[in-house]
């Protein structure tokens, strides 16, 4: 897999999407020697199930513990600290990763308790945990989700749970943006394998959770985050810390070269879509008929930005959705299942991004 690929597998099965995801990306030829010590580094940043948008799922750890172990790799370790106010242990127990570490007899190191050692992060000082520092190769598992303070969070805040607390809360401190680039010079980014099936609307901690049922995969974390803003909707610059990595020679932000290879057609979302209060309020505007997930999900998205532009009013047509309408005509639709209606957006699905742009120019 190259800097410039991104990977991408839709559907519900998450443990076998996720190998199947490792097996097109060729993660053994990647790592190479078997006996490296290989660390898988999710998204526990409080005790909230996956289900709530917060927490990377059990199932993408069991799914490359098992891929790992078939290729021959045994020393495994799943590693991570949660934020400040929670205790690492108990949102371990919470996602379920207890069950997931007894299964396939992998331990678990809580960085909240590790001792670190300071480094020169280019031109930054920044303490890193001892252990986190010293795995051959890291698994960056984050959760595609929005953030209250800095807009989006992704792979490359996702290594905040590779400090310990008193960086944490220096962090905050100092703004957040400028240590979240800094820090990726010296964190380890082999491979991201982003969580992309229910992250929340615009909070950490989850609550508001958005269903895309999409797993996606990444060699670049700045890449990685750059793509993240198209799909929830925003510009990189919306994400200070993107283009600051990316000067610092983290990575590039360059999605419209990069090449992304979708393994498969999204899914159709099963028995609906179910969403708290606050996403029922922005799905008044969509009118999906058979849509898939990671389409009405980038919906979702859109006319959450464009609700925070306050562009969403009484009295705009739906928006139309899904594979119900190939061949149907109307006035305004997303997807390519919507092509033959007055106005349409290309795409499978297409950008939230691309669909905010879209429905400011021809909407209402």
């Amino acid at each position: 897999m190259n800097k410039n690929d991104i990977l991408l597998i839709h559907g519900t099965d998450y443990k076998e999407m996720t190998k199947r995801l490792l097996e097109q990306a060729d993660l053994a030829a990647d790592i190479g020697d078997k006996g490296k010590h290989i660390a898988l580094k999710p998204n526990l940043v409080t005790s909230a199930l996956p289900s709530e948008g917060a927490t990377t799922h059990g199932e993408l750890l069991a799914g490359t513990i098992e891929y790992l172990q078939e290729h021959g790799f045994e020393k495994i370790t799943i590693m991570e600290g949660s934020w400040v106010g929670d205790k690492t242990d108990r949102a371990f127990r919470t996602a379920g990763y207890d069950r997931v570490c007894r299964k396939y007899g992998v331990p678990f190191t809580d960085l909240q308790k590790d001792s670190s050692t300071e480094y020169n992060a280019a031109g930054m000082k920044i303490r890193l945990c001892d252990k986190a520092a010293a795995v051959d190769y890291m698994i960056n598992m984050p959760v595609l989700k929005g953030h209250c303070q800095t807009t989006v969070t992704c792979a490359l805040k996702n290594n905040k749970g590779v400090i310990p607390n008193s960086e944490k809360r220096r962090f905050h401190t100092l703004g957040l943006h400028k240590p979240i680039a800094h820090l990726n010079t010296i964190a380890k980014n082999d491979f991201i394998l982003v969580d992309n099936i229910c992250g929340d609307l615009d909070f950490e901690e989850g609550g508001n959770p958005v269903v895309m049922n999409r797993i996606l995969g990444f060699k670049d974390p700045v890449l990685c985050d750059a793509f993240v803003c198209d799909c929830m909707g925003y510009d990189v610059e919306d994400v200070p810390y993107i283009g600051l990595a990316e000067r610092l020679g983290v990575g590039s932000t360059d999605v419209a070269h990069a090449n992304v290879i979708c393994m498969n057609p999204p899914t159709e979302a099963e028995g609906g879509f179910h969403g708290t209060r606050r996403v029922q309020k922005l799905a008044q505007f969509a009118c999906p008929k058979d849509a898939c997930s990671a389409c009405y999900g980038s919906l979702i998205y859109a006319l959450d930005r464009l609700n925070d532009a306050g562009r969403l009013k009484k009295g705009l047509p739906p928006v139309a959705i899904g594979q119900g309408y190939q061949g149907e005509s109307g006035e305004i639709g997303v997807g390519k299942c919507t092509s033959c209606f007055q106005k349409s957006l290309a795409g499978c699905p297409p950008k939230a991004a691309d669909m905010v742009d879209f429905l400011m120019k021809n909407w209402g």
